[in-house]
C-alpha cells in the first residue's frame, strides 16, 4: 500500500506493480486520485524506455482511505508531504490499525523515523525507505532504521524492494541526510564555495561534473573509481592523494582522518566485491563502458538541442 498519489508514490506503484505486486494507492484528494492512471502510464513508459519492464504486472487500485485495507498490507509506504506533523499523525494511525507484521515505511528524504515515531517500543516495524527520484528508473533505495527497529523489519523491507529490482542499502543507524544527501550535500557545499571564491563559475562547475566526474561515477562509485584509476589500488591512492584531500578538508574546517585501519577496511570491503585478479578486466570494461555512455549522452544532448 502506498499513501500519497504524488510523483514519488505513483513511481513506486508503477515499479512495484511491474514486479507483479498488487498495489493500492491511497490519497484523500479526488483530483490526485483521478490523475493516477495517466501518471502510471508515464512512469511505465519511462520504465520501458530504461529496459526495466517485466511481464505480468500486478494491478494498481486507487482508494480515498486506507482503513479497510491496512490489516492485510505487507508494507505501507508513506509518500506524503515532507511535513513532520502530517507524518506523525499518519504513523500514529498506522501503528494503531496496521497488521502486526506490516512494514511501516516513509519515503522521507530528510526526516528520520525516530522523529516521526519517538517511542523506541513503537519503532520496531518502522523505517525510512529513501529513494532516488525517480525511483521508477533509478533503482537504489536507502533503508534507515530507528534505534528500536528490529532486524526482521529491515529484512522484510529488503526482500520487498529487491523483488522489485532495487539495490537496497541498509544503513547501520540513523544519520541526518542519510547517505545520498550527505554525499550530494558535500559536493554541493564545495560547488557553492568555489563559485563564491571566484575559482570558477556555475557553468564551469556543472561542466566538470557533467563531462568528467558524472560519467565516471555512473559506472563506478568513489571507492571503485579510486581503485581503477590508480596502480596499486585503494591503498596506493590513499597514500598518494590522502594527504592532499586531508589538507583540502581541514582548510574547510572538516576533520579528515585517513588512518591505516580505515584504509584497510575499505581495501578489505573492495576485495570482497572484486578480487585482485579481476581488477584489470574491470579497468578495460570501464574504458569501453565510458565510451558507450558518452556516445549515448551526446546523442541525447544533440536531440535536445534539435528540439
Amino acid at each position: 500500500m502506498i499513501l500519497g498519489a504524488g510523483s514519488i508514490g505513483v513511481a513506486f506503484a508503477a515499479t512495484l506493480s511491474e514486479a507483479g505486486a498488487s498495489v493500492l494507492i491511497v490519497d484523500p484528494d479526488a483530483a490526485r486520485r483521478m490523475s493516477v492512471h495517466a501518471s502510471l502510464a508515464q512512469q511505465r513508459a519511462a520504465i520501458a524506455k530504461a529496459g526495466l519492464s517485466r511481464t505480468d504486472p500486478g494491478p494498481v487500485d486507487v482508494a480515498a482511505s486506507a482503513e479497510d485495507h491496512l490489516g492485510s498490507a505487507q508494507m505501507v509506504l508513506e509518500c506524503g508531504p515532507e511535513d513532520i506533523t502530517i507524518k506523525q499523525a499518519i504513523f500514529a494511525n498506522l501503528l494503531a490499525n496496521a497488521g502486526p507484521d506490516t512494514v511501516l515505511a516513509t519515503a522521507s528524504s530528510a526526516i528520520a523515523i525516530s522523529r516521526i515515531v519517538s517511542e523506541p517500543a513503537d519503532q520496531a516495524r518502522c523505517i525510512v525507505a529513501h529513494p532516488v527520484n525517480p525511483p521508477s528508473v533509478l533503482r537504489v533505495i536507502e533503508l534507515v532504521p530507528a534505534m528500536g527497529t528490529v532486524r526482521d523489519t529491515m529484512t522484510a523491507a529488503e526482500g520487498i524492494f529487491q523483488a522489485a529490482g532495487f539495490a537496497t542499502v541498509a544503513l547501520g543507524h540513523e544519520i541526518e541526510g542519510f547517505v545520498l544527501n550527505r554525499l550530494q550535500g558535500a559536493v554541493l557545499r564545495e560547488a557553492y564555495r568555489l563559485v563564491q571564491e571566484g575559482i570558477t563559475d556555475v557553468a564551469g562547475i556543472d561542466d566538470i561534473m557533467r563531462l568528467g566526474l558524472g560519467p565516471r561515477w555512473a559506472l563506478s562509485g568513489p571507492f571503485e573509481t579510486a581503485e581503477l584509476n590508480t596502480p596499486g589500488g585503494i591503498r596506493a591512492h590513499a597514500a598518494r592523494m590522502g594527504p592532499a584531500y586531508k589538507r583540502m578538508g581541514e582548510a574547510r574546517g572538516e576533520t579528515v582522518d585517513w588512518n591505516d585501519d580505515l584504509v584497510s577496511r575499505v581495501v578489505d570491503e573492495r576485495r570482497a566485491l572484486l578480487r585482485d585478479d579481476q581488477i584489470a578486466n574491470r579497468v578495460a570494461w570501464r574504458a569501453q563502458a565510458v565510451a558507450q555512455l558518452i556516445a549515448a549522452r551526446d546523442t541525447l544532448m544533440k536531440d535536445a538541442e534539435d528540439d
